[in-house]
């Protein structure tokens, strides 16, 4: 397994004093330079500069490091007269990274194939945003992307046992929600090939161990390790977790200033910040004790319904590639009792029966958290959930998640990007995938065809696609989060293609 260092431990005193400085309004700008000289070269030169009496910080990095370019600064031709969707479809080109070459110094973890960044300030493979992407890839008829990309991905796995949030060092200590198995089977799926589940099974199960890490070390019910919490029934359920708890190199102003704030351990603060960031959903009220207040994030305190749905169907996935390639009937016993009890600890822990929802659950209260969020669809995307549960479930949401532009992330607006008033990618795929599972194919069209309509309007109005969208007031861009709205944007694109794929074959 090879090692990498974080940009704190090769640039040490540059670090922080670049990070503190405001030099860039951007914590992720610095950390995604490119050293142009030895780490340690620089790091001496700055030592000496600094007692410079005309030292200039900025000039300093720019004659040391490469600094990423702003998006904005890539131009894209497009012939005159095209649809949108054959926009998108030309426009993968200019979101493809080429194979990478290692830099020494560099945050970038180097990848051996060709993989599509989502845009904007996201400018390396991000996980969970990929699955999304290979969506639309596929509707693309670009096979061979989504064969590189899931190449790539198992050449993380193989390199660093699991996939890290984005291909950076400094988001090795947390992954991001579980898709890779996913991702295999979609690929099988365009291929029309179920032997590549068998080629990269290896890698998904060792993906897989990487979850459920501690579980059979975890003896009492009530305690946990890491991602595994051993539930008062003695089954084993997932949280999100980071084996880091100091500031994130990437938004580390940020997160000095939250702290500063706070009356919290800053450990505790920054282990829960990173969880959410685990969880793709950085930042939401779902992650809040107040859902008001970052400063009260307690995600590592809560059993998400999404990533418990997303293992099970890893599981799943294991499961039915073992019955197919002759696997020892215990071991298959085992996965199917293993996935048996997680289904089981979903519902029996996450299912509120008076309003009929799921919803996350509390370690430490032993409550379910009165947060709706459209998590509670993904038993539905996965088809886990029994016929009742499910009309209840989109009864709920129709009613108080689905908008003109699309489904709303929660009710609450916090001013947290993953909140309301906007409207996500991802999520719209997972209620879309979800409606047509339990017979709701009118309601299905309905979202596919206002969350098509919103992204064709604001293209219309801006010439991008967003990532994220303000699914309420259909005149106003998204808005919250840690930095200004991207656009590019792979997922965006990847969802657009598939859903108008779908509504052009049923309409």
């Amino acid at each position: 397994m090879k090692f990498y260092e974080q940009p704190e431990d090769l640039y040490l005193a540059l670090f922080e004093v670049v990070q503190m400085s405001g030099v860039f309004a951007d914590s992720k700008t610095f950390v995604d330079c490119i050293p142009k000289r030895d780490a340690n070269t620089i790091l001496t030169d700055f030592y000496r500069a600094l007692k410079q009496k005309d030292f200039d910080l900025l000039t300093f990095i720019k004659q040391n490091f490469i600094i990423p370019k702003e998006n904005d600064e890539i131009i894209m031709d497009m012939p005159k007269g095209i649809s949108l969707e054959e926009r998108l479809k030309i426009q993968w080109q200019y979101l493809t990274n080429e194979a990478d070459e290692e830099v020494e110094g560099s945050s970038l973890i180097p990848l051996p194939n060709p993989y599509i960044v989502p845009g904007g300030r996201f400018q390396e493979i991000y996980y969970w945003d990929s699955y999304f992407t290979m969506l639309g890839l596929k509707a693309s008829g670009r096979v061979d992307l989504i064969e590189s990309m899931v190449e790539n991905f198992a050449h993380l796995i193989r390199t660093v046992g699991h996939i890290p949030n984005g291909n950076r060092t400094y988001f090795l200590s947390r992954s991001q929600p579980p898709y890779f198995a996913k991702m295999v089977e979609l690929l099988a799926d365009a291929k029309g090939d179920k032997d590549i589940i068998k080629k990269y099974l290896t890698e998904i199960w060792v993906e897989y161990l990487f979850w459920i890490e501690g579980e059979t070390e975890i003896p009492l019910p009530g305690k946990y390790y890491k991602r595994v919490v051993r539930m008062d029934d003695d089954t084993a359920l997932n949280r999100y977790w980071d084996d880091e708890n100091t500031p994130r190199a990437e938004s580390y102003v940020e997160d000095i200033e939250l702290s500063d704030q706070s009356r919290r351990y800053p450990e505790k603060l920054f282990r829960n910040i990173r969880a959410a960031c685990e969880s793709g959903w950085d930042f939401s009220s779902r992650w809040l004790y107040d859902p008001m207040d970052l400063k009260s994030v307690q995600t590592i305190a809560l059993i998400p319904i999404d990533l418990n749905v997303l293992l099970s169907e890893t599981e799943r996935i294991i499961i039915e590639s073992m019955e197919l390639y002759g696997e020892d009937e215990q071991v298959i016993a085992r996965m199917k009792n293993f996935r048996k009890n997680r289904i089981e600890g979903i519902e029996r822990y996450c299912w509120e029966q008076d309003r009929g929802i799921f919803l996350d659950y509390h370690i430490k209260f032993k409550e379910k958290v009165d947060r709706p969020s459209l998590a509670m669809l993904y038993p539905l995307w996965a088809n886990t959930a029994t016929p009742s549960q499910a009309k209840r479930v989109l009864d709920y949401v129709e009613y108080h998640f689905l908008r003109d532009g699309g489904l709303v992330t929660t009710e609450i607006n916090s001013g947290q990007q993953w909140d309301a008033p906007n409207g996500w990618a991802p999520l719209q795929w997972i209620g879309f995938q979800a409606m047509l599972n339990y017979g709701r194919e009118d309601m299905a069209k309905t979202l596919a065809e206002r969350w098509t309509k919103l992204n064709e309007s604001v293209f219309e109005r801006t010439g991008k696609m967003m990532e994220k969208y303000n699914v309420e007031d259909l005149s106003l861009e998204a808005g919250g989060g840690e930095y200004p709205v991207q656009d590019g944007f792979g997922w965006t694109n990847g969802v657009y293609l598939a859903m108008k794929e779908w509504l052009r074959e049923n309409g």
